[in-house]
Protein backbone atom coordinates (compact mmCIF):
# COMPACT_ATOMS: atom_id res chain seq x y z
CA UNK A 1 0.00 0.00 0.00
CA UNK A 2 1.49 3.14 -1.17
CA UNK A 3 2.74 5.78 1.40
CA UNK A 4 0.48 8.67 1.81
CA UNK A 5 1.56 11.72 -0.12
CA UNK A 6 3.10 14.57 2.74
CA UNK A 7 3.11 18.00 1.26
CA UNK A 8 5.14 20.82 2.41
CA UNK A 9 5.49 24.38 0.71
CA UNK A 10 8.58 26.06 1.59
CA UNK A 11 9.54 29.44 0.36
CA UNK A 12 12.91 30.59 -0.96
CA UNK A 13 14.73 33.88 -1.24
CA UNK A 14 15.09 34.57 -4.34
CA UNK A 15 18.71 36.75 -5.49
CA UNK A 16 16.61 38.89 -8.45
CA UNK A 17 16.47 42.93 -8.09
CA UNK A 18 12.93 41.79 -8.44
CA UNK A 19 11.29 39.95 -5.74
CA UNK A 20 9.99 36.87 -7.56
CA UNK A 21 8.60 33.53 -5.30
CA UNK A 22 10.26 30.24 -5.89
CA UNK A 23 8.30 27.00 -3.83
CA UNK A 24 9.36 23.98 -3.69
CA UNK A 25 7.07 21.12 -3.42
CA UNK A 26 7.68 17.96 -1.88
CA UNK A 27 5.00 15.25 -2.68
CA UNK A 28 5.83 11.59 -2.46
CA UNK A 29 9.53 12.31 -2.21
CA UNK A 30 9.41 13.95 -5.62
CA UNK A 31 10.55 17.27 -5.47
CA UNK A 32 8.38 20.18 -8.05
CA UNK A 33 10.12 23.62 -8.38
CA UNK A 34 7.40 25.74 -9.33
CA UNK A 35 8.35 29.82 -9.87
CA UNK A 36 5.33 32.33 -9.72
CA UNK A 37 5.39 35.44 -11.92
CA UNK A 38 7.72 38.20 -10.35
CA UNK A 39 6.22 40.65 -8.07
CA UNK A 40 7.47 44.19 -8.31
CA UNK A 41 8.93 45.10 -4.61
CA UNK A 42 6.24 47.25 -2.88
CA UNK A 43 7.56 50.96 -3.02
CA UNK A 44 7.77 53.05 0.68
CA UNK A 45 4.46 55.22 0.70
CA UNK A 46 4.59 58.68 1.05
CA UNK A 47 2.34 59.75 4.16
CA UNK A 48 2.45 63.50 3.90
CA UNK A 49 5.04 66.42 3.10
CA UNK A 50 5.53 69.11 5.23
CA UNK A 51 7.79 73.09 5.05
CA UNK A 52 9.14 74.96 8.11
CA UNK A 53 10.38 77.87 6.43
CA UNK A 54 12.25 80.04 9.23
CA UNK A 55 15.56 82.93 9.12
CA UNK A 56 17.47 80.37 11.14
CA UNK A 57 16.82 77.39 8.66
CA UNK A 58 13.87 75.70 6.33
CA UNK A 59 13.18 72.17 7.36
CA UNK A 60 11.74 70.10 4.89
CA UNK A 61 9.81 66.64 6.01
CA UNK A 62 9.08 63.21 4.56
CA UNK A 63 6.76 61.27 6.66
CA UNK A 64 6.42 57.84 5.23
CA UNK A 65 5.97 54.24 6.43
CA UNK A 66 9.20 52.95 6.40
CA UNK A 67 12.84 53.78 6.54
CA UNK A 68 14.12 55.76 3.46
CA UNK A 69 17.62 55.75 2.00
CA UNK A 70 18.63 58.66 0.57
CA UNK A 71 21.72 60.20 -0.97
CA UNK A 72 22.87 64.20 -1.97
CA UNK A 73 24.61 66.78 -3.34
CA UNK A 74 25.01 70.17 -4.34
CA UNK A 75 24.89 71.84 -7.48
CA UNK A 76 26.97 75.26 -8.48
CA UNK A 77 25.99 78.28 -10.65
CA UNK A 78 22.71 78.47 -9.94
CA UNK A 79 22.54 76.90 -6.17
CA UNK A 80 20.78 74.03 -6.11
CA UNK A 81 20.52 70.60 -3.41
CA UNK A 82 19.89 67.47 -5.75
CA UNK A 83 18.48 64.34 -3.34
CA UNK A 84 17.80 60.75 -4.34
CA UNK A 85 15.31 58.68 -2.30
CA UNK A 86 15.48 54.83 -3.25
CA UNK A 87 12.57 52.43 -2.90
CA UNK A 88 10.09 55.37 -3.92
CA UNK A 89 7.91 55.82 -6.80
CA UNK A 90 6.35 59.24 -7.43
CA UNK A 91 2.96 59.32 -5.97
CA UNK A 92 0.43 62.47 -5.72
CA UNK A 93 1.46 63.34 -2.16
CA UNK A 94 5.28 63.77 -2.72
CA UNK A 95 4.08 66.05 -5.66
CA UNK A 96 2.11 68.58 -3.23
CA UNK A 97 5.95 69.24 -2.26
CA UNK A 98 6.21 71.53 -5.35
CA UNK A 99 2.73 73.88 -3.52
CA UNK A 100 4.26 73.31 -0.24
CA UNK A 101 7.91 75.70 -1.28
CA UNK A 102 6.22 79.66 -0.35
CA UNK A 103 7.32 82.75 -2.29
CA UNK A 104 9.26 84.17 0.88
CA UNK A 105 11.05 81.53 2.18
CA UNK A 106 14.14 82.84 2.99
CA UNK A 107 16.11 79.36 1.32
CA UNK A 108 14.46 77.47 -1.35
CA UNK A 109 13.25 79.48 -4.44
CA UNK A 110 11.34 76.21 -5.48
CA UNK A 111 11.61 72.44 -6.06
CA UNK A 112 11.23 69.61 -9.17
CA UNK A 113 9.99 66.00 -7.86
CA UNK A 114 10.26 63.22 -10.66
CA UNK A 115 10.75 60.01 -11.15
CA UNK A 116 14.84 59.84 -11.76
CA UNK A 117 14.95 55.79 -12.35
CA UNK A 118 12.62 53.15 -11.11
CA UNK A 119 12.45 52.67 -7.48
CA UNK A 120 14.22 56.43 -7.34
CA UNK A 121 12.73 59.57 -6.64
CA UNK A 122 14.94 62.96 -7.51
CA UNK A 123 14.43 66.28 -5.76
CA UNK A 124 15.67 69.50 -7.00
CA UNK A 125 15.77 72.10 -4.66
CA UNK A 126 16.39 75.65 -6.47
CA UNK A 127 18.17 77.89 -3.95
CA UNK A 128 18.14 81.56 -2.92
CA UNK A 129 21.64 81.09 -1.59
CA UNK A 130 24.61 78.80 -0.51
CA UNK A 131 23.92 76.53 1.91
CA UNK A 132 24.75 73.45 4.37
CA UNK A 133 22.36 70.87 4.19
CA UNK A 134 21.27 67.96 6.87
CA UNK A 135 19.68 65.18 5.23
CA UNK A 136 18.52 62.37 7.96
CA UNK A 137 15.89 59.96 9.33
CA UNK A 138 14.38 59.70 12.36
CA UNK A 139 12.38 56.82 13.76
CA UNK A 140 9.01 56.84 14.77
CA UNK A 141 8.44 58.42 17.93
CA UNK A 142 4.62 59.63 19.09
CA UNK A 143 1.94 60.50 16.12
CA UNK A 144 4.75 60.57 13.84
CA UNK A 145 5.82 57.48 11.41
CA UNK A 146 9.44 57.45 10.40
CA UNK A 147 10.43 60.70 9.05
CA UNK A 148 13.37 61.88 6.02
CA UNK A 149 14.34 65.61 7.33
CA UNK A 150 15.97 67.82 5.04
CA UNK A 151 17.43 70.94 6.84
CA UNK A 152 18.55 73.88 5.26
CA UNK A 153 21.22 76.16 7.09
CA UNK A 154 22.34 79.45 5.69
CA UNK A 155 26.47 79.20 5.15
CA UNK A 156 26.17 82.47 6.94
CA UNK A 157 24.03 82.41 9.76
CA UNK A 158 22.43 84.95 10.89
CA UNK A 159 23.49 86.63 13.98
CA UNK A 160 21.12 87.75 16.98
CA UNK A 161 23.43 90.64 17.74
CA UNK A 162 23.27 92.11 14.30
CA UNK A 163 19.62 91.64 14.36
CA UNK A 164 19.05 93.56 17.36
CA UNK A 165 21.70 96.54 16.11
CA UNK A 166 19.77 96.87 12.68
CA UNK A 167 16.75 97.70 14.87
CA UNK A 168 19.05 99.88 17.25
CA UNK A 169 18.47 98.00 20.50
CA UNK A 170 21.72 96.85 21.16
CA UNK A 171 23.51 100.43 22.04
CA UNK A 172 20.93 103.05 23.62
CA UNK A 173 21.66 106.47 25.21
CA UNK A 174 19.45 107.76 27.15
CA UNK A 175 20.30 112.19 27.74
CA UNK A 176 19.45 113.54 31.25
CA UNK A 177 15.86 114.12 31.42
CA UNK A 178 14.65 118.01 30.35
CA UNK A 179 12.52 118.38 32.82
CA UNK A 180 14.02 117.28 35.96
CA UNK A 181 16.93 119.28 34.95
CA UNK A 182 15.09 122.36 34.97
CA UNK A 183 13.38 121.98 38.41
CA UNK A 184 17.03 121.20 39.74
CA UNK A 185 18.55 124.74 37.71
CA UNK A 186 17.70 128.02 39.71
CA UNK A 187 15.23 129.78 37.75
CA UNK A 188 16.68 133.39 36.08
CA UNK A 189 14.52 135.95 36.68
CA UNK A 190 12.39 137.46 34.37
CA UNK A 191 12.24 141.01 33.51
CA UNK A 192 14.60 143.97 32.33
CA UNK A 193 17.04 142.98 34.77
CA UNK A 194 17.63 139.48 33.20
CA UNK A 195 18.49 141.46 29.73
CA UNK A 196 20.78 144.01 31.60
CA UNK A 197 24.46 143.52 29.74
CA UNK A 198 26.36 143.96 33.41
CA UNK A 199 24.30 140.70 34.57
CA UNK A 200 27.22 138.02 34.03
CA UNK A 201 26.28 134.69 32.45
CA UNK A 202 28.47 131.98 33.13
CA UNK A 203 28.52 129.49 30.27
CA UNK A 204 26.63 126.58 30.59
CA UNK A 205 28.20 123.29 31.48
CA UNK A 206 28.08 120.52 29.39
CA UNK A 207 26.24 117.65 30.70
CA UNK A 208 27.11 114.17 30.08
CA UNK A 209 25.27 112.20 28.05
CA UNK A 210 23.92 108.91 30.32
CA UNK A 211 24.67 105.45 29.41
CA UNK A 212 21.78 103.42 30.00
CA UNK A 213 22.26 99.83 31.26
CA UNK A 214 20.04 97.93 29.03
CA UNK A 215 18.60 94.89 30.47
CA UNK A 216 18.25 92.38 27.27
CA UNK A 217 15.64 89.64 27.84
CA UNK A 218 15.30 86.09 26.07
CA UNK A 219 11.90 84.95 25.67
CA UNK A 220 11.28 81.31 24.67
CA UNK A 221 8.20 80.37 23.11
CA UNK A 222 8.25 76.28 23.79
CA UNK A 223 7.82 73.64 20.91
CA UNK A 224 7.71 74.93 17.29
CA UNK A 225 7.81 72.91 14.13
CA UNK A 226 7.54 69.33 14.11
CA UNK A 227 7.27 69.74 17.68
CA UNK A 228 3.17 70.79 18.66
CA UNK A 229 3.34 70.46 22.38
CA UNK A 230 0.40 69.51 23.98
CA UNK A 231 -3.01 70.01 21.98
CA UNK A 232 -6.48 70.64 23.82
CA UNK A 233 -9.08 68.81 23.11
CA UNK A 234 -10.90 71.58 21.10
CA UNK A 235 -7.64 71.07 19.06
CA UNK A 236 -5.57 74.24 20.35
CA UNK A 237 -2.07 73.80 20.01
CA UNK A 238 0.72 74.56 22.80
CA UNK A 239 3.29 76.01 19.88
CA UNK A 240 0.51 78.32 18.48
CA UNK A 241 -0.55 79.78 21.97
CA UNK A 242 2.67 80.19 23.54
CA UNK A 243 3.97 81.89 20.74
CA UNK A 244 0.88 84.80 20.57
CA UNK A 245 1.61 85.09 24.40
CA UNK A 246 5.52 85.54 23.77
CA UNK A 247 4.47 88.56 21.12
CA UNK A 248 2.26 90.40 23.03
CA UNK A 249 4.82 90.08 26.18
CA UNK A 250 7.71 91.14 23.58
CA UNK A 251 5.56 94.62 22.16
CA UNK A 252 4.91 95.86 25.62
CA UNK A 253 8.95 95.19 26.15
CA UNK A 254 10.12 96.62 23.56
CA UNK A 255 7.94 99.94 24.50
CA UNK A 256 10.08 100.29 27.68
CA UNK A 257 13.11 102.72 27.56
CA UNK A 258 15.89 100.51 29.48
CA UNK A 259 14.58 96.54 28.11
CA UNK A 260 15.43 94.87 24.48
CA UNK A 261 14.16 91.40 23.99
CA UNK A 262 15.14 88.53 21.27
CA UNK A 263 13.04 85.14 20.66
CA UNK A 264 14.25 82.08 20.50
CA UNK A 265 11.66 81.74 17.37
CA UNK A 266 9.31 84.28 15.71
CA UNK A 267 7.55 81.41 13.63
CA UNK A 268 6.16 77.72 13.43
CA UNK A 269 9.38 75.93 13.15
CA UNK A 270 11.32 73.87 15.47
CA UNK A 271 14.39 75.06 17.82
CA UNK A 272 16.50 72.77 19.73
CA UNK A 273 16.64 73.05 23.42
CA UNK A 274 20.30 73.83 23.56
CA UNK A 275 20.01 75.85 20.94
CA UNK A 276 17.28 78.03 22.80
CA UNK A 277 19.75 78.51 25.63
CA UNK A 278 22.82 79.23 22.82
CA UNK A 279 20.44 81.77 21.40
CA UNK A 280 20.39 83.66 24.63
CA UNK A 281 23.49 83.09 25.56
CA UNK A 282 24.69 84.89 22.12
CA UNK A 283 22.68 88.00 22.94
CA UNK A 284 24.21 87.42 26.53
CA UNK A 285 20.64 87.92 28.01
CA UNK A 286 19.90 89.14 30.99
CA UNK A 287 16.87 86.40 32.26
CA UNK A 288 15.35 83.68 30.00
CA UNK A 289 11.72 83.26 30.46
CA UNK A 290 9.88 79.88 28.18
CA UNK A 291 6.65 79.63 27.87
CA UNK A 292 4.30 77.00 28.16
CA UNK A 293 1.09 75.41 28.15
CA UNK A 294 0.32 72.53 30.70
CA UNK A 295 -0.99 68.98 30.06
CA UNK A 296 -2.08 66.67 32.39
CA UNK A 297 -3.72 63.22 31.74
CA UNK A 298 -7.12 64.48 33.74
CA UNK A 299 -8.79 67.38 32.27
CA UNK A 300 -9.61 68.56 35.23
CA UNK A 301 -5.62 69.91 36.35
CA UNK A 302 -5.77 73.64 36.13
CA UNK A 303 -3.39 76.59 36.77
CA UNK A 304 -0.99 78.10 35.91
CA UNK A 305 2.91 77.50 37.80
CA UNK A 306 6.39 78.57 37.20
CA UNK A 307 9.69 76.37 37.33
CA UNK A 308 13.27 76.96 37.91
CA UNK A 309 16.18 74.41 38.05
CA UNK A 310 16.93 72.05 40.32
CA UNK A 311 19.90 70.46 40.50
CA UNK A 312 18.80 67.80 43.57
CA UNK A 313 15.67 66.20 41.67
CA UNK A 314 12.01 67.72 41.45
CA UNK A 315 10.36 69.49 43.99
CA UNK A 316 7.18 66.80 43.13
CA UNK A 317 6.99 64.09 40.78
CA UNK A 318 4.27 65.94 39.22
CA UNK A 319 7.56 68.49 37.98
CA UNK A 320 9.65 65.52 37.24
CA UNK A 321 7.19 64.09 34.88
CA UNK A 322 6.77 67.57 33.54
CA UNK A 323 10.24 68.02 33.17
CA UNK A 324 11.00 64.67 31.11
CA UNK A 325 7.64 65.59 29.14
CA UNK A 326 9.53 69.10 28.12
CA UNK A 327 12.98 67.31 27.12
CA UNK A 328 11.28 65.13 25.32
CA UNK A 329 10.39 67.63 22.52
CA UNK A 330 14.07 67.22 20.69
CA UNK A 331 12.80 62.99 20.30
CA UNK A 332 9.20 64.34 18.65
CA UNK A 333 10.77 68.20 17.05
CA UNK A 334 14.02 66.02 15.40
CA UNK A 335 17.49 66.48 16.44
CA UNK A 336 20.10 65.84 13.79
CA UNK A 337 22.10 62.97 16.43
CA UNK A 338 24.37 62.56 14.14
CA UNK A 339 25.37 66.90 13.85
CA UNK A 340 24.96 66.93 17.19
CA UNK A 341 27.52 68.45 19.33
CA UNK A 342 27.17 66.06 21.75
CA UNK A 343 30.34 67.95 23.71
CA UNK A 344 29.04 71.22 23.86
CA UNK A 345 25.41 70.40 24.69
CA UNK A 346 26.90 68.20 27.55
CA UNK A 347 29.13 71.52 28.54
CA UNK A 348 26.62 73.94 28.49
CA UNK A 349 23.35 72.40 29.97
CA UNK A 350 25.93 71.34 33.27
CA UNK A 351 27.46 74.11 34.09
CA UNK A 352 24.28 75.80 35.78
CA UNK A 353 25.07 77.61 39.54
CA UNK A 354 23.64 77.85 42.48
CA UNK A 355 23.73 81.79 42.01
CA UNK A 356 21.60 81.21 38.92
CA UNK A 357 19.26 78.83 40.53
CA UNK A 358 19.29 81.35 43.64
CA UNK A 359 18.56 83.95 40.90
CA UNK A 360 16.20 82.43 39.18
CA UNK A 361 14.08 81.86 42.28
CA UNK A 362 13.86 85.79 43.09
CA UNK A 363 12.22 86.40 39.66
CA UNK A 364 10.20 82.85 39.88
CA UNK A 365 8.44 84.07 43.07
CA UNK A 366 8.27 87.73 41.59
CA UNK A 367 6.37 86.85 38.18
CA UNK A 368 3.96 83.89 40.07
CA UNK A 369 2.99 86.79 42.40
CA UNK A 370 1.55 88.44 39.26
CA UNK A 371 0.09 85.69 37.42
CA UNK A 372 -1.92 84.70 40.66
CA UNK A 373 -3.55 87.85 40.10
CA UNK A 374 -5.10 87.06 36.74
CA UNK A 375 -5.42 82.99 37.20
CA UNK A 376 -5.24 80.40 40.04
CA UNK A 377 -2.32 78.81 41.15
CA UNK A 378 -1.41 75.10 39.87
CA UNK A 379 0.86 75.65 43.21
CA UNK A 380 1.46 78.39 45.49
CA UNK A 381 5.64 78.25 45.49
CA UNK A 382 7.83 77.89 42.77
CA UNK A 383 8.48 74.77 41.49
CA UNK A 384 12.00 72.56 40.38
CA UNK A 385 12.75 70.19 38.28
CA UNK A 386 15.82 69.44 35.49
CA UNK A 387 14.61 71.03 32.30
CA UNK A 388 17.28 71.47 30.18
CA UNK A 389 16.05 74.63 28.55
CA UNK A 390 16.32 76.43 31.76
CA UNK A 391 20.31 75.24 32.18
CA UNK A 392 22.20 78.13 30.72
CA UNK A 393 25.08 78.69 33.85
CA UNK A 394 24.86 82.54 33.53
CA UNK A 395 21.55 83.71 33.32
CA UNK A 396 18.12 83.35 35.56
CA UNK A 397 15.86 81.34 33.41
CA UNK A 398 12.40 80.50 34.53
CA UNK A 399 9.37 78.44 33.04
CA UNK A 400 5.80 79.16 32.65
CA UNK A 401 3.57 77.05 32.63
CA UNK A 402 0.23 79.55 31.65
CA UNK A 403 -2.65 77.58 32.11
CA UNK A 404 -3.72 74.13 31.51
CA UNK A 405 -4.41 73.49 27.69
CA UNK A 406 -5.76 69.89 28.22
CA UNK A 407 -8.34 71.33 30.99
CA UNK A 408 -11.43 72.70 28.21
CA UNK A 409 -12.07 76.16 30.48
CA UNK A 410 -8.34 76.85 30.22
CA UNK A 411 -7.84 75.78 26.77
CA UNK A 412 -10.33 78.68 25.80
CA UNK A 413 -8.57 81.49 28.47
CA UNK A 414 -5.37 80.53 26.21
CA UNK A 415 -6.56 81.41 22.97
CA UNK A 416 -8.87 84.39 24.17
CA UNK A 417 -6.82 87.59 23.22
CA UNK A 418 -7.99 89.12 26.32
CA UNK A 419 -6.36 86.32 28.77
CA UNK A 420 -3.27 86.45 26.71
CA UNK A 421 -3.11 90.22 27.12
CA UNK A 422 -3.37 89.67 30.80
CA UNK A 423 -0.73 87.33 30.84
CA UNK A 424 1.91 89.27 28.97
CA UNK A 425 1.17 92.27 30.94
CA UNK A 426 1.21 90.22 34.63
CA UNK A 427 4.75 88.40 33.31
CA UNK A 428 5.93 91.80 32.59
CA UNK A 429 5.11 93.63 36.09
CA UNK A 430 6.77 90.47 37.98
CA UNK A 431 9.92 90.83 35.81
CA UNK A 432 9.99 94.68 35.59
CA UNK A 433 9.83 94.15 40.03
CA UNK A 434 12.95 91.82 39.99
CA UNK A 435 14.92 94.25 38.43
CA UNK A 436 13.94 97.05 40.21
CA UNK A 437 15.26 94.79 43.85
CA UNK A 438 17.92 93.17 41.39
CA UNK A 439 19.21 95.36 38.83
CA UNK A 440 21.59 93.99 35.89
CA UNK A 441 25.33 94.37 36.91
CA UNK A 442 26.84 95.83 34.09
CA UNK A 443 28.46 93.73 31.62
CA UNK A 444 31.24 93.52 28.80
CA UNK A 445 28.82 93.16 25.98
CA UNK A 446 30.78 92.53 22.98
CA UNK A 447 29.49 91.74 19.24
Amino acid sequence: MPRSSEIRVQPVKSKATSRSRRTIIKAGGTLLLSVFASLPARAAQILAVRVWPADDYTRVTLENDSNLKATHFIVKDPERLVVDIEGLELSTTLKQLVAKIQSNDPYIRQVRVGQNRPNVVRLVFDLKEEINPQVFTLPPVGEYRHRLIFDLYPVAPPDPIAALIEKGEWSRERAPDAAADNEREPKQAAGPAAETPSAKTEPPEEKAQSLTRMVTIALDPGHGGEDPGAVGRGGSREKDVVLAIAKRLKNRIEQLPNMRVMLTRDGDYFVPLHVRVQKARKVQADLFVSIHADAWIEPTARGSSVFVLSEKGASSTAARWLANKENAADLIGGVNIKSHDRQLASVLLDLSTTAQINDSLKVGKAVLAEISGINRLHKQAVEQAGFAVLKAPDIPSILIETAFISNPEEEAKLTDDAYQDRMADAVLKGIRKYFAKNPPLAKNRMT
